[in-house]
């Protein structure tokens, strides 16, 4: 839990005179007064305003478990509600109702917001600033969904991770001790195989859900605007995605980010980046995204997760503009788009690997594993940089880490990381080594890993309940291979003169594709460097390259 209490004064800052007068002109409408007592808006409310308290005080609330309230603070004069969730218009997590002397408010909706953030340097710092802090609080409290269910059940993992991962404040209570978690699974009479449940902000319970499922509960994955045609679609919300975002809306282009699963990539899965320019003490990969993804929100790009990209519609005129199939039978009209969708975790040859997917076998070491593995003897199979940053941050937390690589880590990891993992007594490295068999049931998750030595071939089987995969990753590009050139392992090439009907239309940029104006950046290019500082630097690069695109040709 993050100790705030040092902060409170930027958490909730008061503007002064100046500042409030700077405000008013941004506001969306006039000043309203609220009477006491009166609801100015309540938990769940979708593209609830942001208010500037000008008289009297207002009451910050939020949800405590499935019944309750629980006070946040009190708004005076010149304080401004609301948290990152204003910037995008999405649904709240906190209510509000006018004090015990009434209140006189003016409000800002999303866009009068942004306008404010960016328009005033001053003032748009300290309310970033404030916003971020008052997500983290309410993370800490678990002020947002509730989730219930069982401890150690593959589907609460998976929301917990899902949720995490997308900075969204969580609560779990548990359906099997005596408690709201249990009065309620009784009172609608769920069945053990409908567990877990998430009780959303608005009060919706949902039984059992998908990430997709959950996302839209939580106002998520807004509403695409029939016709409207994008200057950039991105998909990836990664480092080089949300990069594009970033550098992309701040130039005043129209921006889209779409991501099946949720923001940060791979790079959101690190537990601690230490070589990134900047960060001398390190920074987790999740919050270096939550940085990013804030920042994107600020200069007006929306995000859409967690929704799948299943094709490219390139249109016969190179005016018309491009097209993505989204799932649910959804379509985004873009005038250039960037493919930053990165890798997929690469899976082992192993027999039953995915039946036990979110039930011992994890491919990134979050906070929620630490805690399911916590005093255990764990294997981690991987010898990169990533399975280095894992190894040393679940280490601490487990009996005893089996680290398991095919040759010497000089060759694949950093000399720090090497140097870390040797000062840790509990890892214990087999060398020259691959896991071949697994075993366990549904029931009981993973039971067992047997490791196979590659010098002599004599195997050992480990009791073990969790193993963590670090090996690598193929190009997450099946959703267009067939629509631009990829070299031998399926990466897109970029770059290279492209031929259409059998002649040259142009030499494409050094970050095209072999389709006009379709870009692709990071991890998924061919020849990218594998870094999540190169990443961003690409992310950055092909904005220019679309304005220089853009100005070749003018769409329909």
């Amino acid at each position: 839990m993050t100790d705030l209490s040092a902060r409170q004064h930027q958490m909730f800052p008061v503007l002064n005179p100046h500042q409030m007068e700077t405000a008013k002109r941004f506001a969306s409408g006039e000043p309203q007064r609220f009477e006491p007592g009166d609801l100015i808006y309540k938990v769940g409310d979708h593209a609830a305003p942001a208010w500037l308290v000008l008289e009297g005080s207002m009451d910050v609330f939020r949800h405590e478990g499935l019944s309750h309230e629980a006070p946040i603070t009190t708004h005076g004069v010149g304080q401004l509600s609301g948290e990152v969730n204003q910037l995008s218009g999405r649904p709240t997590l906190a209510g509000a109702r006018a004090g015990s002397t009434g209140c006189t408010a003016v409000a800002f909706d999303a866009a009068h917001l942004r306008a404010l953030v960016i328009g005033s340097a001053d003032v748009g710092e300290i309310i970033m600033r404030s916003f971020i802090l008052r997500r983290v609080g309410l993370i800490d409290v678990g002020a947002g969904s509730v989730l219930v269910g069982t401890a150690g059940n593959a589907a609460l993992s998976r929301l917990q991770g899902f949720l995490a991962r997308n900075a969204f404040p969580y609560v779990v209570l548990d359906a099997a001790s005596e408690g709201e978690g249990r009065a309620l699974v009784e009172r609608l009479g769920i069945l053990a195989s409908e567990l877990p449940l998430m009780v959303c902000p608005n009060g919706t319970v949902l039984k059992r859900p998908t990430d997709a499922e959950a996302a839209a509960c939580l106002g998520m994955t807004p509403e695409l605007k029939p016709g409207k045609v994008y200057d950039v679609a991105v998909v990836g919300a990664g480092p080089a995605g949300l990069a594009t975002a970033v550098y992309a809306a701040s130039e005043g282009l129209e921006v889209i980010v779409i991501d099946e699963r949720s923001v940060g990539g791979q790079a959101g899965a690190s537990s601690r980046i230490e070589n990134y320019l900047g960060f001398p003490t390190g920074i987790s990969g999740q919050a270096l995204a939550g940085r990013a993804y804030n920042q994107a929100l600020k200069f007006g790009a929306e995000m859409v997760l967690p929704v799948e990209v299943q094709g490219l519609i390139t249109p016969a005129d190179e005016r018309a503009p491009l097209g993505l199939d989204l799932a649910g039978d959804r379509t985004v009209e873009a005038r250039c788009v960037v493919v930053a969708s990165g890798a997929r975790y690469r899976r082992p040859d192993v027999a039953r690997i995915e039946e036990f997917e979110g039930n011992g076998v994890s491919y990134w070491a979050s906070p929620i594993e630490a805690k399911l593995c916590a005093g255990e003897e764990i294997a981690l199979v991987g010898g990169g940089n990533s399975a280095g940053q894992a190894v040393a941050y679940l280490a601490p937390h487990v009996k005893t880490l089996h680290l398991v690589v095919r040759r010497a880590l000089t060759e694949t990891m950093s000399q720090y990381l090497i140097d870390r993992i040797a000062a840790l007594p509990n890892v214990e490295l087999h060398m020259d080594s691959e896991v071949v068999g697994i075993d366990g049931d549904a029931t009981t998750g993973l039971t067992s890993a047997t490791l196979r030595s590659r010098r002599d071939e004599s195997e050992r089987q480990l009791p073990l309940h969790h193993l963590f995969l670090f090996i690598g990753a193929d190009p997450n590009a099946s959703w267009l291979a067939d629509r631009v050139h990829t070299d031998t392992k399926g990466f897109i090439v970029t770059g290279r003169p492209y031929d259409n009907g059998g002649h040259i239309t142009r030499i494409p940029l050094p970050l095209e594709t072999s389709l006009p104006n379709v870009f692709a950046i990071g991890d998924v290019r061919a020849g990218s460097t594998k870094r999540v500082a190169a990443a961003v630097g690409e992310g950055a690069a092909v904005v220019a390259q679309i304005h220089a695109a853009l100005s070749l040709v003018t769409v329909k």
